[in-house]
């Protein structure tokens, strides 16, 4: 595993319960702002403990990859809101990181 991938892993670690980041989100907080295509990767292979839900679209659409029926009742157990398009409201539910 690459000290990037357990870079991404630490910041989806931290992601509370009722929030979500997008991919670019956290490769801008890793100080690669253009490597959200390198965090998707890393996220392909994301342990099971992790809350890999949490990681989304920076329009608030669910990835592909799979389980996306499994990932959208995950979101909403933990009290994540959604637009009535399906879509995560962003503005509601976005974790900015350790200073919020």
């Amino acid at each position: 595993m690459s000290q990037f991938f357990t870079q991404v892993y630490d910041v989806v670690e931290r992601i509370p319960r009722g929030k979500v980041v997008s991919y670019g989100q956290i490769a801008y907080m890793l100080g690669r702002p253009r490597a959200a295509r390198e965090v998707g990767r890393a996220m392909r292979f994301c342990p099971e403990y992790l809350p890999w839900q949490r990681v989304v679209m920076a329009d608030g659409s669910i990835a592909g990859g799979g389980f996306p029926e499994i990932r959208e009742a995950m979101l909403k157990a933990e009290g994540v809101a959604f637009l009535p398009d399906g879509r995560v409201d962003m503005a509601a539910c976005l974790w900015k990181g350790e200073r919020e």
